[in-house]
């Protein structure tokens, strides 16, 4: 491989690193939403599409800590108020515990609307909601799109 092309690759490898090492921070200390990379609905396990199921009938749920309040202590979801993310297991065949997949849930409560509730819509949260999945225990995220 010539020089010059191996010194291409290596500055942009050098780039690419840095903006995923910097973006999430700078962007929260600026008060942004961190950018979060995308899951379709059609991609996510089946044992999800069974926990969305569950939060759109608000149960009941498998697990007694389904539905408490994420604090987002990561800090990897946007900033909100406390109360405003709630946590639900997403049951991984196998194992005799929760697991470390979650769906959560963000909530800014209004009165509930008279919208017929949906796979990703909450007719008690302004907006629908959002939704965010994580397959290892909180370490990254994905919001969930239809």
């Amino acid at each position: 491989m010539p020089v010059v092309m191996r010194r291409l690759m290596t500055a942009f490898a050098a780039l690419l690193a840095t903006q995923l090492f910097f973006a999430a921070p700078v962007a929260m200390a600026r008060g942004e939403a961190p950018r979060l990379p995308y899951i379709r609905l059609q991609q996510l396990p089946p044992e999800a599409h069974d926990t969305l199921r569950l939060i759109v009938a608000n149960g009941p749920f498998p697990f007694d800590r389904d539905g408490i309040t994420f604090g987002n202590r990561e800090g990897l979801l946007p900033q909100a108020p406390h109360g405003h993310y709630r946590e639900y297991t997403v049951v991984t065949p196998g194992l005799k515990h929760r697991g470390a997949r979650r769906i959560v849930v963000g909530c800014e409560l209004q009165s509930a609307a008279n919208a017929a509730p949906a796979p990703l819509r909450l007719p008690q949260c302004r907006g629908g909601g959002e939704f965010y999945y994580t397959a290892d225990h909180y370490r990254s995220f994905r919001r969930i799109v239809e």
